[in-house]
């Protein structure tokens, strides 16, 4: 880190800007100069008012607006970290997320949170085809990149098209590769909405209750059959999803 003081002086060079913009911008700085690299942990609000004599709004302000950016991840409870560049993910292809995340050079693992037997609701009958009240295996699984959570994965199965689904140890083979393994997959469905996150999934993903959220609602075919319906959450600002189509031509 710079010695003390310097910050105070870079931001009495800036007196023409507001000062939580001041304050934004000598955190850029360090964060582009590569002083403060990924998951660096910066100076949280009292540090920066103790550091500054900026008021705890400026300071506040400032990580607020630099977290929504995408340049800093705040984690409740624990403080704010130089954000790591952002995953991205496959928008209309069926992709495994443990593929995806190794072809970036980065670790994969998952947490399983639920696997069972449940009765079918109303809504994930009508999803998978089934009558209320069925049989269908249920997964809940959180999956990370280099230790930090970048996806919920709530997904419902037909019994008859993977019937040992339950058997599965999902946290070294994702759904995805059993699935595609055990029924290959002849067409998909994808809805996409912009989510702001219930409870339980701010605590699964380590973010804050007003961090919006991606969300894709996906279900797959084999043949005739409806396979799985499943809700994946992805952190708005630790993902990016793509998609591409027709003929390209890159420069």
């Amino acid at each position: 880190m710079k010695r003390p003081g310097k910050m105070k002086q870079e931001l009495a060079q800036n007196d023409s800007a507001p000062l939580y913009a001041g304050v934004k911008q000598m955190i850029l700085d360090r964060i582009h100069s590569g002083e403060w690299p990924p998951k660096y942990r910066v100076p949280s609000e009292n540090e920066l008012v103790a550091e500054l004599g900026v008021s705890k709004m400026t300071a506040n302000r400032a990580l607020r607006e630099l977290a929504s950016e995408g340049e800093l991840v705040r984690i409740q409870g624990v403080g704010s970290f130089v954000a790591e560049r952002k995953g991205y993910s496959a928008l209309f292809e069926v992709k495994n997320i443990a593929e995806e995340i190794a072809e970036r050079g980065n670790a994969h693992d998952a947490s399983v949170v639920v696997l069972a037997e449940e009765a079918a609701s109303p809504e994930i009958a009508d999803a998978l085809d089934l009558s209320i009240g069925a049989p269908v295996f249920h997964s809940l699984i959180v999956h990370s990149e280099n230790g930090v959570p970048v996806q919920i994965e709530d997904r419902f199965v037909n019994p008859s098209a993977a019937p040992h689904y339950l058997a599965q140890d999902f946290s070294s083979l994702t759904p995805n590769a059993y699935l595609t393994a055990t029924a290959p997959l002849s067409g998909s469905e994808h809805v996409v909405e912009a989510a702001m996150p219930q409870a339980w999934e701010c605590k699964l993903l380590t973010i804050l209750k007003s961090e919006p959220c991606l969300a894709i609602r996906r279900r797959t075919w084999s043949g005739r059959l409806v396979v799985s319906t499943a809700r994946l959450v992805y952190p708005g600002y630790r993902y990016r999803l793509e998609a591409r189509s027709g003929t390209i031509f890159d420069a």
